[in-house]
């Protein structure tokens, strides 16, 4: 571990001054407390992309590690749901997404003098990524896939360095909720985000509310199968409070990204 931290210690030396993507996670949480580290809070800006596609506690948590660790935080509006191309949910949706993104950071880095970048690892090069592309075409970096960092060295560099997003879990934007071709919209993510905190409440941490018109899908982990049926009253109450009908368990547990396993049917 300790030769690929120096590896990215020389990829942020080399890339510096940052303004980084930060959404709290694991990886982008890891990247930006990393060049803190060595390059200077006055080198490297975290910037969180606030939008309806954003749960209102993925924001307050960014603000809280922002805190903890005296990070130059700051925070961008960005406008997807202003976009017919995003709202209409196709494969494409996080190559507008990105765009947003990087319509509203650039400007920021380049009054800096800085290079955007995303907390990108090499295991996300492997799944429908188009954001990334969108991204990098745009000129953002990925210094962990420069460095080499799988997800697991990311958590086990972040266990090492004693941050608390080391096992964090990967938390994607809302919209990822939502199967492709239902088109985006204030209300359904706000069902969304309210069915997934309302399970959150409940000791499930590891988790996706899938939208299926009236039907809310839930994936946890395998390991969490059996407290799910365990705390059914519970469960469904949290559910359809949040406006859904019908309660369903995904009984292949959770797997990140498999909407888009639809692209490929």
């Amino acid at each position: 571990m300790t030769d690929a931290l120096e590896r990215l210690d020389e990829v942020l030396v080399a890339a510096g001054p940052l303004v980084v993507a930060f959404s709290g996670g694991a990886d982008s949480a890891f990247l930006a407390r990393r060049a803190h580290d060595v390059l200077g809070r006055d080198a490297v800006v975290a910037v969180t992309a606030v939008s309806a596609s954003l749960a209102p506690d993925e924001l307050e948590h960014c603000r809280s590690l922002a805190t903890e660790w005296n990070l130059d935080w700051r925070t961008v509006a960005t406008d997807e749901l202003d976009n017919p191309d995003y709202v209409r949910n196709d494969g494409d949706r996080c190559a507008h997404c990105k765009d947003a993104l990087m319509d509203a950071v650039v400007p920021m880095a380049t009054e800096l003098g800085a290079t955007v970048a995303l907390g990108v690892n090499v295991d996300d090069l492997g799944d429908h990524r188009p954001g990334q592309q969108a991204a990098a075409s745009r000129g953002a970096r990925f210094p962990l896939v420069d460095a080499g960092f799988t997800k697991a060295m990311v958590r086990d560099a972040s266990l090492a360095m004693g941050l608390s997003t080391w096992d964090r879990p990967a938390a994607a934007c809302l919209s990822s909720r939502l199967p492709y071709g239902t088109p985006v919209t204030m209300g359904r993510l706000t069902q969304v985000a309210d069915a997934e905190a309302g399970l959150r409440a409940l000791g499930f941490a590891d988790l996706r509310v899938r939208h299926y018109g009236d039907t809310a899908r839930i994936e946890v982990p395998l390991a969490a199968l059996d407290a799910v049926v365990a705390g059914r009253a519970s469960v469904v109450e949290a559910v359809k409070h949040a406006g859904y009908r019908y309660v369903t368990l995904d009984l292949e547990g959770l797997r990140s990204g498999n909407l888009n396993e639809a692209l490929s049917d």
